[in-house]
């Protein structure tokens, strides 16, 4: 750092799970490092996004739980939801973590600059009055909460971020939406003992999952009690003392106590000074080359405002990567198929590469294998009450390039999924390692064992 305190290796701009990954790369490579930020490190998905959805996620399991404890012969009833006991519990685990984060920040003597920041040229960013010099730039400037044009929010038509700190549970809730979002908002509120119903223009819930899987999914939440419309699209809102009223493309209407809006995230790239720069946007998302790279001088862009999935794991990776990069590390580029992805709802959605339709696509119907294991040959799957699939699409005679799930914890199985892909197994790589019994785990072993012609908790 230069005596005036202005000059660094590396400025980030934003302290998101992918800016904040990259300062704390860089710092350990021994890069001087300043970390742009206007609200609290951990970003969207510490404070707005991942973690506080989870924690409901969470607490709405529990609640399931008390209500059907009598199933597994333990006799509970559900009293309540106090809304503000679970904020208190969901807020403390925010906190926690934000703690820790700020202490590894400050272990590794990253100098945090609060305020908005702005790229002001090739290698500087204006915060306020001061004007910070890097060598190198990296963005990390995150996403925002989406609407439709021409829906407002405000009143009781909401995003997430509202939709996280309601302090009252709303009798019933219309979610425009029916990705990872509005689903696992779904899966909450119905737990609360809210009506739910999905408005969805695509013709599936999840729909960047193998329509196997959404197929699988829409029956569950069929069998939950959350209704769900499909292929029409939203038309308008309008909202009164009552509640909110939604008219469809084809005449159908909603009324509900809520309207949540949950139709994707946008980049966070307004205002802040990237085209003045020379950068290429589209849509507002920053173009970068494979090793993420604008183009321009030394500036990079990470996580959501880079196209692709919108994934505060890949954000973090795309972090860890760039700082690598810098450092001349040479590090190999991220496949976008290889990064795995759940949805938390219940059942939860695990998958990573690719579906069986673009594995077809990509390879020729005839040279594309596919295995579905019922989770009904699992114990474990038995003992916790699930049911769903293991779905392994495959190169004939080749690896394994999906890895697809549904049913209650598959989220936790996805590690292996992800090495399965990534490491390019063959079935019978997967089907020789032992798997711990009784497991949820095991299913990926059953999987295999069938996809590698040899069956035993599974029919030929």
């Amino acid at each position: 750092m230069a005596d005036n305190g202005t000059a660094f290796d590396i400025v980030v701009l934003g302290g998101g799970s992918g800016g904040y990954a990259a300062a704390l790369r860089a710092a350990e490579l021994g890069k001087t490092v300043a970390l742009v930020e206007a609200d609290k490190v951990g970003g969207t998905c510490l404070h707005r996004g991942c973690i506080p959805t989870k924690a409901l996620l969470h607490a709405a399991e529990l609640a399931d739980n008390a209500r059907d404890g009598a199933h597994f012969g333990v006799h509970t009833t559900l009293d309540r939801v106090d809304m503000g006991g679970v904020n208190q519990y969901k807020d403390n685990v925010i906190g926690r973590l934000y703690k820790g984060l700020q202490g590894l920040i400050k272990s590794r003597k990253i100098e945090v600059v609060e305020g908005w920041g702005k790229l002001t040229g090739p290698n500087t960013v204006q915060v306020g009055d001061r004007t910070i010099t890097g060598e190198h730039i990296v963005l990390g400037t995150g996403s925002y909460a989406r609407s439709l044009p021409g829906l407002e929010i405000g009143g009781r038509v909401i995003t997430s971020d509202q939709a996280l700190t309601l302090d009252w549970i709303p009798r019933s809730a219309i979610i425009l939406g029916g990705g990872v979002i509005g689903s696992e908002f779904a899966s909450v509120w119905k737990s609360f003992g809210v009506d739910v119903t999905i408005v969805e223009a695509l013709p599936h819930l999840v729909p960047n999952e193998d329509e196997s899987i959404s197929k699988a999914f829409e029956r569950a939440f069929r069998k939950r009690g959350i209704g769900f419309n499909l292929g029409v699209r939203f038309q308008g809102v309008t909202q009164d003392d009552n509640g909110v009223h939604v008219t469809l493309e084809d005449g159908k209407t909603f009324d509900a106590d809520l309207l949540l809006v949950a139709v994707g995230r946008g980049p966070s790239t307004s205002g802040l000074g990237y085209e003045e720069q020379g950068l290429t946007l589209d849509r507002g998302f920053v173009i970068t080359n494979e090793r993420l790279h604008t183009g321009v001088g030394n500036i990079y862009a990470v996580g959501d405002i880079v196209p692709g999935l919108q994934l505060a794991h890949r954000g973090f990776q795309q972090g860890i990567f760039v700082a690598e990069e810098i450092a001349g590390l040479n590090p190999p580029t991220i496949d976008e198929s290889g990064i795995p992805r759940v949805t938390y709802s219940d059942p939860e959605v695990g998958s990573v590469g690719v579906t069986e339709k673009r594995a077809k696509e990509l390879y020729g119907d005839e040279n594309v294998e596919v295995l579905e294991y019922n989770l009904g040959g699992n114990g474990k799957s038995q003992i916790l009450a699930t049911q769903g699939f293991i779905k392994l699409v495959r190169k004939k005679d080749g690896p394994v390039v999906g890895v697809h799930m549904i049913g209650a914890r598959v989220g936790e199985l996805i590690g292996e999924g992800q090495l399965i892909v990534n490491w390019e197994a063959y079935p019978e790589d997967v089907a020789q390692l032992v798997h711990a019994h009784p497991t949820q785990n095991e299913a990926l072993g059953e999987a295999f064992l069938a996809l590698a012609g040899k069956p035993l908790h599974a029919h030929n």
